[in-house]
């Protein structure tokens, strides 16, 4: 990945609905070549893919909460199982795995308190292997999808 590359993430991270031709303005390339970096940095997985950015309200998904995962035991199957669970829960936006205590963060949007309650009960403190939740409400957002640095 060289400086140029770096300039079409970049771009892109900004739009992701640029055309080859204005990227190619954007970046100072021709269109042959700007295509070819870019064909270049999908089939690299530099670039995994396009989406829209959609606002949670839009939808209806007004309370966001962080979840704090304490697993029981976390040998392989256990964490296979709950990772496997977790990632049909589609209210869970982001799940990580952390080294140390707790275990996961997992970030969550529902309609409202009482939806999250709901799922809290129902869902995530079933999933395997689960041996403590601790959640937190999210107040605002202070950064949001902020671009990678270039």
């Amino acid at each position: 990945m060289d400086d140029m590359d770096r300039k079409i993430l970049a771009e892109l991270q900004q739009d992701g609905r640029l055309t080859v031709t204005e990227l190619a303005a954007r970046v100072r390339l021709s269109v042959s070549p700007c295509h070819r970096r870019l064909r270049e940095l999908e089939r690299s997985g530099a670039i995994s893919g396009y989406r829209a950015v959609v606002e949670p309200a839009a939808v209806g998904l007004n309370f966001e909460a962080l979840v704090f995962v304490s697993m029981r035991q976390e040998d392989r199957d256990t964490v296979a199982g709950f990772e496997r669970a977790v990632g049909e829960v589609e209210h869970v936006l982001d799940a990580q795995r952390l080294f140390g205590e707790p275990d996961y963060l997992l970030r969550v949007a529902t309609a409202d308190l009482a939806a999250f309650q709901r799922l809290y009960d129902e869902r995530l403190a079933t999933l395997p292997g689960v041996q403590r939740l601790t959640s937190t409400l999210v107040m605002k957002h202070v950064v949001k999808d902020r671009a990678l640095p270039a």
